[in-house]
């Protein structure tokens, strides 16, 4: 039989079902990125609550009660409560190199795309991080949540532009962030729970909140637990990178299709070749020979001849009948 010869398509098809194996395989790298999500998602719920400890600490309830009722009663004069997910947490336990008290301070915030340094503002940090915890969310969509490891030491390009800004959409990402509630979809679904009411001005590092040295402490486990889980998608994403990148210099290299799937056999991987070869790229299958002569027919825009038109008239009609 004639060897059939690799072509673009052919080579994408290959090359697309190599890497689904090599981002389903149970590796240690995966496995730490699982964990690492596990981890968060344990610490993020200790942290809420506490969090929620925290701030009805510094503004009761039942102040923020009475405060709504002066609000509906005298309008916006009162207007002092809002509703946010990023807190200045202090404390003033620590010394500094004179034996003096020394406040210390930070930014945490609780939203999805917060920044995971302390900063009031969202960066690539906090997008790299909600990407890593929605990814199969983001896999079913269509969407590529491993583009800021994929590209990591590369400066932004259209490539990247592209499939980070069809990320953010699916997230529900709004275009700008803060502590409005603007967001949409899984954001706001990942967001709403974790608004607390505060008494005062919105900016929030005008307001520093109070804690023990311990509680300060517990937030910044939860801090560094979300930064973990970027640094181990990071890591999980470069081994298959790195995997891919040889796969593609092999794949460029092969003549014939038959040597691409000894490769894919030689790594386990079981491949049909009839399957690759009867599908086109719009998954249609083509190469069947019935199926072919009845898309190549369908194509054909052929001359009727007078009895044969009568004729279609005539069954038309009857049909209606």
């Amino acid at each position: 039989m004639t060897k059939i010869r690799m072509n673009t398509e052919l080579r994408n098809k290959l090359f697309n079902k190599i890497k689904n194996v090599f981002e389903n395989e149970d590796t240690q790298e995966r496995e730490a990125f699982l964990q690492a999500r596990e981890t968060f998602d344990q610490q993020y719920t200790m942290a809420s609550a506490l969090a929620k400890l925290v701030v009805e600490r510094s503004y009761p309830t039942d102040d923020v009660a009475t405060l709504r009722t002066f609000k509906k009663k005298y309008g916006s004069p009162c207007d002092v409560v809002a509703k946010d997910k990023c807190f200045y947490f202090a404390h003033s336990e620590d010394l500094d190199d004179e034996g003096e008290t020394k406040e210390t301070k930070s930014h945490f915030d609780f939203g999805l795309f917060g920044n995971l340094n302390g900063s009031e503002y969202s960066s690539d940090d906090g997008r790299k991080f909600a990407v890593a915890y929605y990814r199969e969310e983001l896999k079913a969509k269509d969407c590529n949540p491993d583009i800021f490891a994929q590209q990591s030491e590369n400066k932004d390009n259209p490539h990247k532009t592209k499939h980070v800004d069809e990320c953010m959409k699916a997230l529900g990402y709004s275009g700008s962030y803060g502590s409005g509630g603007d967001q949409i979809g899984m954001a706001k679904e990942f967001d709403n729970p974790y608004y607390l009411d505060v008494i005062g001005t919105s900016y929030c590092r005008s307001r520093a909140i109070a804690c023990t040295k311990n509680e300060y402490e517990q937030f910044e486990t939860w801090r560094i637990a979300k930064s973990n889980l970027v640094s181990k998608h990071q890591t999980w994403i470069d081994t298959i990178q790195k995997q891919c990148d040889q796969l593609k210099i092999g794949l460029k290299a092969y003549r014939y299709l038959s040597e691409g799937i000894e490769l894919a056999t030689e790594l386990g991987i079981q491949v049909d070749e009839a399957e690759l070869i009867r599908t086109n790229s719009t998954g249609l299958t083509i190469y069947n020979p019935t199926n072919l002569a009845s898309m190549i027919k369908g194509m054909k825009n052929k001359n009727q001849s007078r009895e044969a038109k009568i004729l279609a008239r005539k069954q038309y009609e009857e049909s209606l009948n």
